[in-house]
């Protein structure tokens, strides 16, 4: 499907306005939460939300009914809209104004959190990527990632800041991706998985964020590191946007940015500065280097091993496909390196890889304990789904 930027029909406004369950009032900004599937009609909604003073949280698709209503809630969204396009009024909490966007952050390892961003965080973020790709109003971009999230969204609102051309795809099918590309589109963002089963070169660049990266990539792939609350990616290649700064504080990498969001629903405001959680160091010339979450920090026998050395390790070698490193407990070592691997060797051998590691790194980073598994469970965004990897089958 293919839309251009910008989306906002009056005649479509004034249909939603008919849909509405109470009178319109001015002085009343709602969030409304939507849930219906990627596609132009699905950001017309959001522009249309817009026009009219309102922020927006979308629903993601992959989510149990359950947990979409429990996300509904911890939002405080006062109006639902559902795939009929019907409006329902919720008894949650209005937004301020200037606010835009509620987005869920993954909650992976806890209770996921309602990070809230501002018409100006967004165009910011739009502005600093825009600059730093070099685009223009003729760089077409491809959204197939979930718009629940900010990597998916940041594509459309790049497009909307900055009048791109969009084409809109449910969701990451390969063959649709290349045929896209085909067609005119020019640019995309993409998780590491997605990256691995196309051919890249028929973009001109590629945003590639949400995972550990291998050394590897093609050259037209941009890496990029960032948060929900950040907007998503403020750092590209390890060198911060214009006008994001960085700071490592106790080995904690803090964030100053103009993409920054406002607060947390129902919280204060943040600081100038926000402390992400992540581990990394600054080198000379400025590039970052992110370790990983404080929690990954692997302390075994005293030493210290961080997860992302012994994965890229991993991956070097030439019959791992994908891997996952993490501490767990151990009586005698405090905490014990263990990976789970996807392997393409058919009769894999544990120490055929523990020594590989052992060679490339030290006898320290050598995992303890390797579980072969069929696949690696990933979140949308391509982050290692922490609580499904404990409970993987492995042989």
């Amino acid at each position: 499907m293919y839309v251009r930027s910008p989306l906002v029909n009056v005649a479509t406004c004034q249909a939603a306005s008919k849909r509405r369950l109470r009178p319109y009032d001015e002085h009343v900004r709602d969030l409304v939460a939507l849930d219906l599937p990627s596609s132009p009609r699905l950001f017309q909604l959001v522009e249309n939300e817009w026009e009219r003073g309102n922020a927006v949280m979308i629903l993601d698709q992959r989510l149990s009914p359950e947990l979409k209503r429990k996300h509904v809630t911890l939002a405080g969204a006062t109006m639902l809209i559902g795939s009929d396009e019907s409006a329902q009024h919720l008894s949650g909490v209005p937004v301020e104004e200037g606010d835009a966007l509620v987005v869920m952050t993954s909650g992976s390892t806890g209770q996921p959190r309602a990070a809230v961003h501002t018409h100006d965080s967004i165009a910011a973020s739009a502005r600093a990527s825009f600059i730093r790709l070099g685009l223009t109003t003729a760089s077409h971009w491809l959204l197939c990632l979930p718009p629940s999230h900010v990597g998916g969204f940041s594509v459309f609102s790049r497009c909307h800041t900055m009048g791109m051309p969009l084409t809109v795809h449910e969701s990451f099918q390969a063959e649709r991706v290349l045929a896209a590309a085909k067609d005119g589109a020019t640019h995309v963002s993409l998780v590491l998985t997605a990256l691995r089963r196309i051919d890249s070169s028929v973009f001109r660049k590629v945003l590639l964020g949400g995972s550990s990266m291998p050394k590897d990539l093609p050259a037209n792939v941009v890496t990029t590191y960032g948060l929900t609350e950040t907007m998503g990616g403020v750092v590209y290649n390890g060198q911060p946007l214009d006008g994001v700064e960085i700071r490592i504080v106790e080995g904690e990498i803090l964030i100053k940015s103009p993409s920054l969001m406002r607060c947390y629903r129902f919280g204060e405001n943040l600081a100038e500065w926000f402390l992400t959680g992540d581990l990394g160091h600054l080198e000379a010339d400025g590039k970052l280097t992110v370790h990983g979450r404080r929690g990954d920090l692997i302390v075994t026998g005293g030493e210290k091993v961080w997860p992302k050395t012994v994965e890229d390790a991993l991956l070097a070698h030439p019959q791992v496909a994908d891997c996952a490193v993490r501490g767990l407990p151990d009586p005698e070592w405090g905490s014990r390196v263990v990976a789970w691997v996807v392997t393409m060797a058919k009769s894999p051998n544990a120490d055929q890889f523990r020594g590989f590691v052992r060679d490339e790194l030290s006898p320290i980073h050598a995992p303890k304990e390797i579980r072969f598994v069929d696949q690696i469970p990933r979140t949308t965004l391509g982050k290692v789904d922490q609580q499904a990897l404990l409970t993987v089958a492995w042989r």
